[in-house]
């Protein structure tokens, strides 16, 4: 699909006239915003579902089935961070990107990104202060990098509570880890997203408060969330569009998948037990709010079947999101 027809797939249908067309101020009369049209979400796919396809033929895949954005993540398949020539390699996929009217955000979920006998080793939590400063100088890197890109935000986690390790420890670590971190985001203007995720320190959208708390409360435009779909379906106490709503101020990247309650597996839409509609609905009021970023397709564990996934996947959420 071209640019153009890219573009034009996403504007939304004019809007029905009602009586409040008529009404100088609805607003005012029933003491309640008034609902503006439907948008629809920016969709992406993730390069971590696709690492059997080189980068570039990755964004010309997505970009040709029609997704809006991808997201991006630091990699040695794809664009590696550790490599030499970080500045000049991160250069040509900006360009590639502009070329193909993508929207990106930098994903650090990489599992052996820092460490080949570690997943997602070191972290922020490690004992070591050694190990966490290697993951403070990875996402350093990321912000650049997103930076350049001009992404939307820059993704991370907490990491999993290290044995022997009090939980209120591992929490001052977590939050003096990613003080220069996002010192470095907000000089960047490029927002933090951290992610909920089952298992880790960070878990739950409360965690995430209690994370705001400990570093101050740093404004949304600095600190904020990376919302998974899935992770809300396996160990929130609301439903997925309800998470939606309550974070919807903290949401700077969504992740999507299907998942069944109690259980973390990223699996493809229709294999667990998600109700998408509402969810789509909710992520369609996020978007018409002013959220400007993406809502990518989270299946890491599916490379072998990337290109079909990502054709299915969008397939499913045209069928699924609401009619403008």
């Amino acid at each position: 699909m071209t640019t153009a027809g890219r573009a034009s797939s996403r504007t939304t249908s004019p809007r029905t006239t009602s009586s409040s067309d008529h009404d100088p101020d609805p607003e005012l009369r029933t003491g309640r915003p008034t609902p503006g049209p439907v948008v629809r979400p920016r969709l992406g796919y993730g390069t971590n579902g696709l690492t059997d396809l080189r980068l570039d033929e990755a964004l010309g895949l997505l970009a040709d089935l029609g997704y809006d954005g991808v997201g991006l993540t630091l990699d040695h398949m794809h664009l590696d961070p550790l490599a030499p020539d970080l500045a000049a390699r991160t250069a040509r996929v900006a360009r590639r990107l502009s070329e193909l009217d993508l929207g990106v955000t930098v994903e650090t979920g990489g599992r052996y990104v820092l460490d080949p006998r570690r997943k997602h080793g070191p972290s922020l939590l490690d004992p070591d202060p050694e190990d966490r400063a290697a993951r403070v100088r990875l996402l350093l890197r990321a912000v650049r990098v997103a930076a350049d890109l001009g992404a939307h935000a820059v993704h991370c986690f907490s990491g999993t509570l290290p044995a022997d390790t009090r939980p209120d420890e591992a929490w001052k670590r977590l939050a003096a880890s990613l003080t220069p971190v996002l010192e470095a985001a907000e000089a960047a203007r490029v927002p933090l997203a951290v992610e909920p995720e089952p298992g880790h320190l960070l878990a739950t959208l409360d965690d995430f408060h209690q994370l705001r708390g400990l570093l101050g409360g740093p404004p949304p435009a600095v600190l904020g969330l990376t919302l998974d779909i899935g992770h809300c379906q396996c160990l929130e106490p609301l439903p997925p569009a309800d998470c939606v709503r309550a974070a919807a101020p903290w949401v700077h990247h969504v992740q999507i998948e299907d998942m069944r309650r109690g259980v973390h597996e990223h699996l493809p839409f229709g294999d667990g037990e998600i109700d998408f509609p509402p969810v789509l609905a909710a992520l369609a009021e996020l978007t018409a709010a002013g959220y400007p970023g993406l809502t990518v397709v989270e299946l890491p564990r599916h490379s072998h079947a990337g290109p079909e996934l990502a054709r299915t996947s969008l397939s499913f959420l045209r069928r699924e999101i609401p009619p403008c």
